[in-house]
C-alpha cells in the first residue's frame, strides 16, 4: 500500500515542476516586457515573446464576462475539477505510469493559470506567440504560456496513451477468443 502511495506521489514532481516554471516565466515577463510588447524574436518572426494578458480561457473565451462571472467560471470551478481529478488519480491504481505522469502535467497546468486568475485581476500572463502561417485562417497561434503548453502537450500525451492502451486490450481479447476457439 505505501508503494503504492510513493509512486502516485512521485509523478507530482512534474505538478510542482510545471507550477515553478510557469510562475517563474511569468513574473521574469511581467517585470521585464510591458503588456503589449514584443521582448524577443526568434527565427524571424516565427517566434515571439510578448508579454499579453487573457482575462477569459482558451483562445480568450468569456474574456468579456463579468468579473464575477468570470472568477467562477474560471477559477472556482477549475479549482473543484482539479481536485475531482486528483481524486480520481490518487483513488485509482490503472493507469500506467505514463498516464500518471500526464494527468500530473495537466494539474500543473492547470494550477499555474488558475493562481493567475486569482492573483493576477488583470488574467492571465501569456508571452508564447508563433507563427501559424494562415493555418485555420490565423496568421498567428493565440499567445501562451508554459501551463497552457504543459496541459496541452500532456493532455495528448493521455488520449494517445489511452487510446494505445484500448487497442492494446482489444488485441488481446481477440487472441484470447481465438484461443478459446
Amino acid at each position: 500500500m505505501e508503494k503504492e502511495i510513493k509512486s502516485k506521489l512521485f509523478p507530482l514532481i512534474l505538478t510542482v515542476a510545471v507550477i515553478v516554471l510557469d510562475q517563474i516565466t511569468k513574473i521574469l515577463v511581467c517585470k521585464f516586457i510591458p503588456v503589449n510588447t514584443v521582448g524577443a524574436q526568434f527565427f524571424g518572426d516565427f517566434l515571439r515573446i510578448i508579454h499579453v494578458r487573457n482575462p477569459g480561457v482558451a483562445f480568450s473565451f468569456g474574456a468579456h464576462w463579468s468579473d464575477a462571472l468570470r472568477r467562477v467560471a474560471f477559477s472556482i470551478i477549475p479549482i473543484i475539477v482539479l481536485g475531482i481529478v486528483l481524486s480520481v488519480y490518487f483513488r485509482n491504481n490503472d493507469f500506467t505510469k505514463l498516464q500518471q505522469w500526464a494527468i500530473c502535467g495537466i494539474v500543473g497546468g492547470g494550477f499555474g493559470n488558475i493562481i493567475d486568475r486569482v492573483f493576477r485581476p488583470a488574467g492571465v500572463v501569456d508571452f508564447i506567440d508563433v507563427k501559424f502561417y494562415g493555418l485555420f485562417g490565423l496568421e498567428r497561434w493565440p499567445t501562451f504560456n508554459i501551463a497552457d503548453s504543459a496541459v496541452v502537450v500532456c493532455g495528448i500525451m493521455l488520449v494517445i496513451s489511452f487510446l494505445v492502451s484500448i487497442i492494446k486490450e482489444q488485441k488481446e481479447q481477440k487472441g484470447q477468443k481465438e484461443l478459446e476457439e
